[in-house]
C-alpha cells in the first residue's frame, strides 16, 4: 500500500469522525431541545417565549453542526479531487454557508426577546434558565 493510499484511507476515516461528531451534536442539540419542550408542557403553561429559548438553543447546535458536516465534505474532497468534485464542494459549501448565514441572523436576531412575565416589557437577552434566578 503506497502513500497516497494510507493518505486517502486516513482522510476517510477522519471525515467519517468529524461526520459523526456532527450527528453527535444534531442528537444532543435534539435531546436538549425535546427535554425543554416536554418541561415546559409538564408546567401546563408553555409560551411563545419558552419556545424561542427552547428554539434558540437548538438551533445553536445545529449552526455548530453544519460546520462539522462542511468540515467533513472539505476533507472528503481534498482526498482526490476531480472537477466534479469541486463544484459538488462549491454548491454544498454555498449552501451550507447560506444556511449558517441566515440561521445565525435569526439567532441573532430572536436572541433579545421581550419576556411576558417582565412588567416592564424590556427587552432583554435571552439567559439559559439554569444560571437564571427564579422570579417570583
Amino acid at each position: 500500500m503506497g502513500l497516497e493510499d494510507q493518505f486517502k484511507e486516513i482522510a476517510g476515516f477522519v471525515a467519517l469522525a468529524i461526520e459523526a461528531g456532527a450527528v453527535l451534536v444534531v442528537a444532543y442539540g435534539a435531546s436538549e431541545a425535546l427535554i425543554l419542550l416536554f418541561q415546559a408542557f409538564a408546567k401546563r403553561e408553555p409560551t411563545a417565549y419558552q419556545g424561542r429559548v427552547i428554539w434558540l438553543k437548538f438551533a445553536t447546535w445545529i449552526l455548530l453542526a453544519l460546520e462539522f458536516a462542511l468540515a467533513a465534505d472539505i476533507v472528503h474532497t481534498a482526498i482526490s479531487p476531480t472537477w466534479d468534485d469541486i463544484g459538488k464542494l462549491g454548491a454544498i459549501a454555498f449552501i451550507r454557508t447560506m444556511l449558517n448565514y441566515f440561521l445565525a441572523k435569526d439567532i441573532a436576531t430572536f436572541s433579545k426577546v421581550v419576556d411576558p412575565e417582565d412588567q416592564a416589557g424590556v427587552t432583554r437577552p435571552l439567559r439559559d434558565n439554569r444560571s437564571s434566578s427564579k422570579r417570583c
